[in-house]
Order: structure tokens, then sequence, then C-alpha cells
């Protein structure tokens, strides 16, 4: 059995769902950063770790030097919050503060295989802004261990590196705060930087905020970019915002205040996170938002019990499973090893930026974030059973949906990127590009012969399957989210969706506009087969038929209600993230011209057998003559219309 990580001494009283506190807190940051310290023997060996998968870097000795500076700055993520604990820190037989104040002059020593050169007068941004900068942040928390040890000879030869890159050209993203910390730290220890250019970053960060808590990262809006945004400003905010540019750090605060009514809602009932997005590798990351609020000065607006529930619950989803750890560092992936979720500009080392969640132990021990009763926050008695709950995000046009029945949380977000056009190889992925992401069903990525999960699939000119990628929101009123999509290699190939959330599932009213016979898809989420086996089974359900899968733990259940010609279930292997094997249900149909078709897409948590009930809430349909106007009435007398014009689009972001 793999080493996992234990609660040793729960505390049920302060936290009775996870008993985790704050000395957990700081007991997983040793655990993490010992197994980093495995591999150091002399203080003079680099952080660099076995590679895993062969898309991520290095791919050339030349990218040698930035994975080594990447172990070092993002392990100083666990590191620094942890040395403030604990100063005197050995792992591995190695002093650690020591360790990375040696290291951070092998950085400025031109005959050390660790040196970083200086950014050449034209040098464009590069992944070593990226960690100078998270460099800036640990140095700002303990300059006592790591800077004023230094010679002024050796601070100002690191100074003026780091600042070779942050006083520089950056990427118009979250990299802004790149340049922002390493700034930052340097005016603040004398040195002169560039104000303006300061200012012109720190405005463009704000600019980005779309309300609600989200900013646009140039273009998409995921975890990453949440969470990014909303930890690195309000963590400038503290360290020095409120004292050189108070405005500024008025306005990241009043952005995480505004975080608090919805991103928490994002996690499920146990406090775990969705897989979606880039940079998922990185995990836990995504609580630190949760952790800062307790900087927010108008503390009764924060369920501080909650926050902290959902951030050491989702610590535990990946420190607590068996495949997060491979040779003690974490793997690449989500729960074990998944090359589909890893991003070319990652190496091995990269996962180290989930430390940055460690940033909550800047706390002080009697904040509230710490001092609170743990507690499920709205899953306790607000969201209620037979009932579900979708919180729109206007701007971003985000849909968050939480199924208390199940304990799910559901995303559907921004997607609009062709694979010609996507360089880095994410965006247009199925990082993105699902229907929906939900928290119980990780997703899994396409097959080369139609194994198509939460996404419509059509058979191009080229006989290839290909996804839907560009979406254009069109709006979200009564209960009914609407999208419209067209192909990326045949524009004439349109999908106009209506995503209608049930209690227990999704109803899905799309209308298809094909020019030419052409095979589609549609896809169910897809189950792990955790447990060795997988039943399928059929069910009537009146006139219709229920096709149902279940691993043990989940059921899931596909009926086409109009318009399918078939429906089928389907094996994949190597495409999942939890599992080797998983299946799905998919409807299939070829069709020319205008099409409306109808889907329920339902599941049920653990084995008692899906009653017919559960599988049939709509009690009929009318579709108008034209197709352009469906009305769904529901068994509980409720009625959804779904009305297929081409107008009113909301271009994205």
């Amino acid at each position: 059995k793999a080493e996992v990580f234990t609660v040793n001494n729960p505390d049920y009283q302060l936290s009775p769902i996870t008993g985790m506190t704050r000395q957990h807190w700081v007991d997983a940051a040793e655990y993490i950063l010992d197994g980093a310290f495995s591999y150091i023997h002399t203080v003079d060996d680099p952080m660099k770790f076995p590679k895993q998968i062969e898309k991520a870097y290095p791919h050339r000795e030349a990218q040698v030097p930035t994975e080594k500076l990447e172990g070092l700055c993002r392990t100083l993520f666990v590191a620094a919050p942890l040395l403030k604990e604990k100063p005197d820190l050995v792992l591995n037989n190695i002093p650690v503060a020591e360790y990375y104040r040696h290291n951070l002059l092998n950085l400025i020593n031109p005959d050390h295989p660790s040196y970083i050169i200086p950014r050449a007068a034209n040098g464009g941004p590069s992944q070593i802004l990226v960690e100078f900068g998270a460099l800036a942040i640990s140095l700002s928390v303990i300059p006592d261990l790591l800077w004023e040890p230094l010679t002024q000879t050796q601070k100002d030869r690191l100074a003026a590196t780091m600042l070779s890159y942050g006083d520089g050209p950056t990427v118009p993203s979250n990299w802004r705060f790149f340049n922002i910390f390493v700034m930052s730290f340097l005016k603040n220890q004398g040195y002169e930087i560039n104000e303006p250019l300061m200012k012109q970053y720190l405005q463009e960060c704000i600019d980005a905020y779309r309300g609600c808590g989200w900013y646009n990262d140039s273009p998409a809006y995921d975890y990453y970019s949440m969470w990014a945004f909303q930890m690195y400003g309000p963590v400038w905010a503290q360290l020095y915002g409120k004292q050189y540019y108070p405005e500024y750090a008025s306005q990241f605060m009043n952005n995480l205040a505004d975080m608090v009514p919805n991103y928490p809602y994002m996690f499920n009932e146990k406090g775990e996170m969705n897989m979606w997005g880039r940079s998922i590798p990185y995990r836990f990351g995504a609580v630190i938002p949760l952790a800062l609020t307790g900087y927010l000065e108008n503390s009764a607006e924060v369920n501080y019990g909650w926050m902290r529930h959902i951030s050491s619950s989702t610590m535990l989803q990946f420190l607590q499973n068996p495949v997060f750890m491979e040779e003690r560092v974490p793997s690449l992936g989500f729960y074990g090893p998944f090359a589909p979720a890893v991003q070319g500009y990652s190496c091995r080392g990269s996962v180290y930026w989930m430390g940055k969640a460690f940033m909550a132990l800047l706390l002080p021990k009697d904040n509230s974030f710490w001092t609170a009763t743990e507690n499920k926050g709205p899953w306790e008695g607000e969201l209620t059973n037979g009932h579900v709950y979708s919180k729109f995000q206007p701007v971003s046009n985000l849909l968050i949906t939480n199924y208390p029945n199940s304990g799910a949380s559901e995303v559907r977000s921004w997607c609009h990127e062709r694979v010609e056009d996507d360089w880095q190889e994410f965006r247009s992925s199925e990082n993105y590009n699902k229907l929906a992401y939900n928290t119980e069903f990780p997703w899994m990525a396409d097959g080369r012969n139609g194994e198509i999960s939460m996404n419509y699939g059509v058979v191009n000119d080229k006989g290839e399957w290909e996804v839907l990628r560009l979406y254009t929101f069109k709006d979200f009123e009564n209960g009914v989210y609407r999208r419209d999509a067209e192909l990326e290699t045949n524009a004439d190939v349109k999908f106009c969706l209506a995503d209608i959330n049930l209690p227990d599932g999704i109803l899905r009213v799309d209308k298809s506009i094909l020019p030419s016979q052409t095979n589609i898809v549609l896809g169910h989420y897809a189950l792990p087969d955790n447990h060795g086996r997988i039943e399928k089974k059929t069910m009537k359900v009146g006139d219709h038929e229920a096709y149902i899968i279940s691993n043990g733990d989940y059921q899931l259940a596909m009926i086409p209600l109009y318009g399918w010609s078939r429906t089928a279930f389907c094996d994949a292997e190597g495409l999942h993230p939890v599992s080797n094997k998983c299946s799905l249900i998919q409807v299939k149909d070829k069709g020319k011209g205008e099409d409306v078709r109808i889907t329920l897409q339902l599941w049920k948590k653990g084995n008692e057998p899906f009653t017919a009930e559960e599988l049939m809430p709509v009690k009929q349909i009318h579709i108008a003559d034209n197709k352009e106007l469906v009305e769904v009435e529901f068994n509980d007398a409720t009625t959804k219309t779904i009305h297929f014009n081409t107008n009113n689009y909301t271009v994205n972001p």
C-alpha cells in the first residue's frame, strides 16, 4: 500500500468532519516537503525530480536550469510558511533554510549549473519570470531566513537578476503579478524599481476583473485563473498594497469578498474540488482564496468553518489518495499520472505550485479561519434534497450547480478556442470543451473511435470524430442554460444547446443543423472501473428505454426521449484519470438538416436501483412544427420553454 498522509490526533470537536486543525496543515506541508527532500543529499543538490510524462518538459538540456529553478521556487511555497513555523527544520539531514539560501546563491554564480542568466535587453517573458515571482513571495514571507543573511553584494546581484525579469515584459494574464511581486519585494528592500510599469500591471490586473470573484485570464475562466488572481491580489495587498498602494489593495480585497457567495459552491458537499481547466496537477492550490477570506474585515459575511472544511477536505482528497504520490513526489495528473490533464509548460516539479495552499499558515493562529468550528455550510439545511440549485455568474457566464441528492457540484463555462489557433494545446482540449464538469465524475479524455463523454461528437469531412469546442453563450433564464456551437472544421454544422438541471441529472434539449448526412454522438459522463467490474443493464420506462451503468459507487442512466436512433454502452481504456478502464453510455444518430434531440442524463449514488419515477421526471414534450420551440412539462407540474432562435448572441469574454 502506498504511503498516504495521516491525520494524527484528529480534533473532531473543532473539525467534526475532517479532524484537521492548523497543526495538521503544518504536518501536511512537512509531509510533502519531506518527499521532495528525499532527493536532496547535499545542500548543492538541485530540486530535480524523475520525469513522468513525455509531453512535460524538459525536452532538451537548455531547459534543465529552468526545471531546477522551478523545483527550487515551487517547493519553497511549501517550505516558506513551514520555516516560519519551524525555522530550524531539518529534513533528510539537510537544514532546510540553509539549503534554500545556498541555492539562491547558485542562481547568481556563473560557474554553477543552476546559474540563471539575466534577461537580455530584448528578451521576452519566460518561465524564469514566473519562478522569480514565486521566489519574491517566499522572500517576502521569511526575509529573516532567506534574504537578510545574504551579504550586500549577494543581495545586489540577486536583485539585479530578479529585476531583469520583473522590470520587463509579461504575458497579459495573471503573469503580471510575477512582475508586481518582484518589484514590490525589491522596492520594500530599498531598490529603485520601475514604478510606472508596476502601476500599469496593477491596473491591468484590476481591469481583468469580471465580477462574482472571477477574473478573465485572457481568454479563459477556470479554477486556476480564479485562485491565481484571488491569491496574488489579496496576498500582495497584505504584504505591500496596504502600505504603498492602498487603493489597489482595497480593490483586490473587495474582489475577494465578491468570491465568497460564489466560488465555494463549486466544491461538492464533501468539500472536494472538481477536475476542470488547465494546471490540474496543482490540485489543492485551488483552496487558497477560501483561506485568505481570513483577511476580510467584514467577517460576518464569511462562514469560516465552511471555508476550512472545503480547504482541509480538498487537501485530503489528494493527500489520502494512494496514487497521488509517486516516488514521494506528487504525480502529474489529477490523482495518479494522467497525460491529458498535463500541459507542456509543466515539469515534474511544477506540482509544488499546490504549495500556495500553505500560505494559509500566514494567518495568525487565532484567525477565524482556524478557530471556527468546521461545518458544511449551505449543504446543511439550505440546499435540500429533491431540489437543484444553480448560481449564474453574469459577464463570465459561468453556471455553478449544486445537487443535494448526490452532494455533487457542477460547472458550465467558457470555451471558444480553435485547435488550429491553440498553440499551447489546452484551451481547445477536454480541459475546457466538455458540456459540463461534475465533481463526482472526473472528465474522460476523448478517444479516436468516438469514445466521447459529456460532449457531442461529429464525424467531420476527414472522417474523424470531432467534438464541440466553439461555444457561444446565449442566456440563462428560468433554469435553462443556452449555448450555440459550431464545428471548427465546418461552420455550417451547428448546434443550439439547452441544459436543464434536474435534482438527479440533466435534461438536454438540443437542435442540430447538419448540411449533409452526418454521424453524431452524445456521451454521458464516464464511470471508472474502481472495483473490477461495471454492471450494464437496460430498463423499460414507459415508451422509452433507459441504459444504466453502475460501478458500485455511482449509477448513470441515459434515456433518449426524442430524435435519437440508438443508444449504446461504450467501454474505453487509458482515457480516464481514475482508472485504466471506464465505461459510459452514448446516444447516436445519423442526420441531415434541422433536428431536435432530447436526452436525459441521470445519476444516482450507491447501489439502490433507479425507480421508474426517478428515470422519468418528464411528463410530456411539445415540439413546434418549425422546430423553433420546445415545451417540456415535468411530473412536478413545472414547465420549461426553449426557443431556438439565432439572435441574441452574447460574446465572451
